[in-house]
């Protein structure tokens, strides 16, 4: 059976996230891997298919006889890329089980890290131990390198932002001496010692964030959201969203002095998240609500997304192309682009890059950390 590329890819990517709930550890990168083995194999014969997909998203023994098993629950009752909907089986063990919710996932990633390191003692890590995460992609790190990223992180995008924020406060410095003014303002004392200085007029630019939430990027959502939670901290004139199947405003959760509350807090919010992804579909509600609040010629719009789309991908480059018109940049961040195979071949994906002014890689901290030198730039 021959399935159109959109509908074979979105079925490999539900049994991807199908197998990541049941607890295997396959993340975005063997997803990648399984959908270039189901192009190169198809999907006629399932017991082929089937050794195709262990082969790159198993990589220990009890992942390997666990795959039967899932892969039996999720294809049996469909001709393959027929499924709409898959359940992980009984027997999945509780504790590896996935909860709800993109930020209640990240979270709890992150607690578990936590509760490991604290068992095992605390490590403290050394310059190159620091150098080795900045540069592990974040579908990569281990439970027990999770709390020192994320602290790591914390501190380098604070830092970042820091530096952008003053770095556009002195531009906004007089630099040039207005002699018109001064002569006036001295005429009657002789000398010139009062100068005046001529105020260079900078509009300030807008940030608009959106970070994309759906299962796909449970892997990355975290870092984003640290990311995004430090560059508002020292950008007044900075709008987040979030988005999966529908576009949230998260600003005002933001501003909030601790970010473990702001997690905690996003997390009531979080139904909805950490399913599909219908971009095209936030990009028309970001247009249709908040256009003239947020999009302007000097509003610089940053993506933080896969690209992944379960949407028309017409639908997407509309959107898209309407927001272009409207604002001074595009910068699209996606975590597959580190990857050396990886490919923006994805309807999603390709519709969109027409309309991006920057495509570039966001999937360690080293590569978000370029978003610097992109913002200045830009």
């Amino acid at each position: 059976m021959t399935l159109p590329e959109q509908s074979l890819a979105r079925r490999i990517v539900e049994f991807c996230r199908f197998c990541r709930q049941a607890g295997l550890s396959a993340g975005i990168k063997e997803g990648v891997d399984a959908l270039s083995a189901a192009r190169a194999v198809g999907v006629g014969d399932r017991q082929i298919l089937k050794s195709a997909l262990r082969a790159v998203l198993c990589s220990s023994k009890d992942e390997w006889d666990q795959f039967d098993e899932l892969f039996a629950a999720f294809w049996s009752s469909a001709p393959p890329g027929l499924r709409t909907s898959a359940r992980p089986p009984k027997k999945t063990p509780p504790d590896r089980a996935l909860p709800q919710g993109a930020i209640t996932t990240l979270m709890g990633r992150a607690q578990s890290g936590r509760a490991r390191a604290e068992e095992e003692g605390k490590t403290v890590l050394g310059a190159t131990g620091q150098e080795r995460l900045r540069r592990t992609d974040f579908s990569e790190a281990s439970l027990n390198d999770l709390p020192e990223l994320e602290r790591i992180a914390n501190r380098l995008f604070d830092q970042m932002s820091l530096r952008l924020s003053r770095r556009r406060k002195s531009m906004m410095r007089p630099e040039q001496v207005d002699w018109r003014r001064t002569i006036r303002r001295n005429v009657s004392r002789g000398d010139l010692i009062d100068l005046r200085f001529r105020a260079r007029k900078i509009q300030q630019d807008r940030l608009v964030v959106l970070v994309d939430v759906s299962g796909s990027m449970n892997p990355y959502s975290l870092f984003f959201l640290c990311f995004a939670y430090a560059l508002q901290r020292h950008f007044k004139r900075m709008n987040t969203f979030l988005f999966s199947t529908q576009l949230t405003e998260i600003t005002a959760w933001l501003r909030g002095p601790k970010l473990a509350r702001v997690f905690e807090s996003l997390a009531q919010q979080a139904s909805g998240w950490s399913g599909g992804t219908k971009i095209g579909e936030s990009f028309k509600e970001l247009l249709l609500k908040h256009d003239r609040r947020v999009l302007s010629r000097h509003t610089l719009l940053v993506v933080l997304s896969d690209g992944w789309d379960t949407g028309p991908p017409e639908a997407l480059a509309k959107q898209l192309d309407a927001i272009r018109r409207r604002v001074r940049a595009v910068i699209w961040l996606n975590p597959l682009l580190g990857m050396p195979e990886y490919r923006p071949v994805t309807q999603g994906m390709s519709a969109a890059l027409p309309y991006i002014d920057v495509f570039a890689p966001a999937h360690n901290l080293d590569s978000l950390l370029e978003f610097e030198k992109r913002l200045a730039r830009n």
